[in-house]
């Protein structure tokens, strides 16, 4: 049997692939991106809340969109998480896909933007955000690449460069990654990277599963 390729496709035809998705004015902010800043309730989980006697007790989350998470760390994109709910189960979560700033229990969400900013060390020029719901509005507003969801409300639709057409906590946060990752040329080689598997000498920041 002849061998077929790994990766499956080049990066220069995962490029292409994404350039055809895109809007032309929106290839070159999607290639600037260093820096991927999500909600959680509604972007990285489909916004479910379960309750148990002693407070948040279950989150669930798509395995797609951790494999693309892994992936963009494995491709050295930063990762950050902004939520306004004390939540430890999206932080764990966060914590095993190698996330590089956790920021919980935060309404005011350009305040915790801004500190995100300093401790990942990048500009907002570079930034993308991605939220569902008002309080994330000033947040979308401080950054190049604001980013939503469709079932978020119009006036958060409207100040997004762009929507996902996945909803969100359902494949949402892959389509992002994957339009970047593909856009920047870092695609197959994310891929390869984690089939290689950890480092031994990887540190706690490695991502300790990839979702899939």
């Amino acid at each position: 049997m002849k061998a077929r390729p790994w990766p499956p496709r080049s990066d220069d035809e995962y490029r292409r692939e994404a350039e055809a998705l895109l809007p032309s004015d929106l290839r070159a902010a999607f290639a600037a991106v260093r820096l991927l800043v999500f909600d959680a309730d509604g972007v990285l989980t489909a916004a479910n809340i379960i309750y148990g006697f002693d407070g948040e007790a279950l989150k669930e989350f798509d395995s797609r969109d951790g494999f693309g998470l892994a992936q963009a760390h494995a491709a050295g994109l930063k990762l950050a998480l902004l939520t306004g709910r004390p939540s430890p189960i999206a932080a764990r979560r966060c914590r095993d896909l190698g996330f590089d700033v956790i920021k919980l229990d935060r309404f005011d969400k350009r305040a915790a933007l801004d500190e995100i900013l300093r401790q990942a060390g990048c500009a907002p020029e570079e930034t993308a955000y991605m939220g569902d719901d008002v309080l994330d509005i000033p947040a979308l507003d401080a950054v190049a690449l604001p980013i939503s969801v469709p079932e978020a409300p119009a006036e958060v639709r409207e100040r997004a460069r762009w929507v996902t057409r996945a909803a969100g906590g359902r494949g949402a946060v892959r389509e992002i990654t994957d339009l970047m990752l593909k856009l920047q040329g870092l695609y197959g080689k994310a891929l390869l990277k984690l089939a290689a598997g950890p480092s031994p000498h990887a540190g706690r920041d490695a991502p300790r599963e990839a979702g899939s």
